[in-house]
């Protein structure tokens, strides 16, 4: 592998290992403070999934964002590609909770990370060139 290639893989990773950290993250703490029910109970009320939905929309730009930054070339296309492998996942959590019962919470949630996945990358890799544009100023 040549170094341009280790650099997307690190920075698709990295993107991925810093959205995946703060989701956990946070998952844990809305547990520990009791906005969220116990693992495994079921969730009677939407309002805990559609937090769930918005930070995780959240920390997936901002994951999106570091992928951009750390490619050594195309960020966009490097952010599309984290967004691809968070599309597959989501579809993989889809698939495995479709019919497992009330403590997976309504359909709308896992289906709400379907349809994110790839505008937040997306969205992700274009804060990061708006922002390089406007460091790089104008041309000489």
């Amino acid at each position: 592998m040549n170094s341009n290639t280790l650099k997307s893989v690190g920075a698709v990773f990295t993107g991925a290992f810093v959205a995946i950290l703060l989701s956990v993250g946070t998952d844990a703490l809305m547990h520990m403070i009791h906005m969220f029910p116990r693992i495994g109970e079921p969730i009677s009320d939407s309002r805990p999934l559609a937090i769930a939905t918005a930070y995780r929309g959240i920390y997936g730009i901002f994951g999106a964002y570091i992928t951009a930054w750390m490619a050594p070339q195309r960020p966009m296309l490097h952010a599309m590609i984290l967004g691809s492998l968070g599309l597959l996942a989501s579809v993989a959590g889809v698939v495995a909770t479709w019919d497992k019962g009330p403590e997976y919470g309504p359909r709308w949630y896992p289906i709400s990370l379907v349809v994110l996945a790839l505008p937040q990358s997306w969205l992700g890799a274009k804060i990061f060139e708006i922002t390089r544009d406007r460091h790089a100023g104008p041309a000489h």
